[in-house]
């Protein structure tokens, strides 16, 4: 397949479709992941061993302020998120999830900012970011849609920022689509290309262990203002 026939997949992305079917999904674990709310701990697990690696870093980034993008009910921002940073603010379109993600993350609610409801296409920075988080939400992006976003973040990184991506990747070596929630998963490859194009620089990537055979393999990588 083309790199031309991989992004005429991303165009046929339909936003209104994919804001229609997540206000039909209830504001639960099991919701936000579709069905797969057994392997939140395990995900949980393989991020926060990602991070760790990152904070490790010569150029760690500071721990002041976090963005939590297409959070849900604020799953990632509850059992990761608060516990590195003081300050997590989310982005999240969906009315329920939004108004739900307080009280789901408890006891650290305190550590949560700004909620801004609204999609990552139109989310315009206010602030610069430690540490961006995105995880299973860059599929309900077209391609130039996401690499504005993906510049946006860049530029909204605070000094020794960190953009973190983790994606499922087709295991097939061609872009799925998702008529259902329409949105896409991509390759490994164009994954690669659109950071760059985005200008931004892979220093990190780790496969996602010990999730269920028959789903998407699952990425992460670790990104950075890629200055040449």
């Amino acid at each position: 397949m083309t790199t031309k026939e991989i992004e005429n997949k991303s165009k046929s992305l339909n936003y209104d479709k994919a804001l229609e079917y997540w206000a039909e999904i209830p504001a639960t674990l099991d919701g936000v992941l579709g069905g797969f709310g057994h392997i939140s701990d395990e995900d949980i697990l393989g991020s926060t061993l990602f991070l760790r690696s990152i904070m490790s870093l010569e150029k760690a980034p500071g721990t002041k302020t976090a963005l939590d993008c297409g959070a849900g009910i604020g799953r990632i921002t509850k059992h990761l998120l608060t516990n590195y940073f003081d300050r997590v603010d989310v982005i999240e379109p969906d009315e329920k999830f939004i108004n739900s993600i307080l009280d789901y993350v408890g006891e650290n609610k305190h550590k949560v900012g700004s909620l801004y409801q609204v999609s990552l296409q139109d989310f315009n920075p206010e602030r610069k970011y430690d540490l961006i988080w995105n995880q299973w939400v860059l599929g309900y992006l077209k391609d130039n849609d996401l690499v504005n976003f993906l510049s946006n973040c860049r530029e909204s990184l605070s000094e020794n920022g960190i953009l973190i991506v983790k994606e499922n990747v087709t295991s097939s070596g061609k872009a799925e689509m998702d008529p259902t929630d329409s949105s896409v998963t991509r390759t490994l490859k164009q994954f690669l290309k659109i950071f760059k194009s985005a200008k931004l620089k892979r220093i990190k990537q780790c496969k996602q262990l010990n999730f269920p055979n028959g789903i998407y393999p699952v990425y992460m990588f670790a990104l950075i203002c890629d200055k040449n």
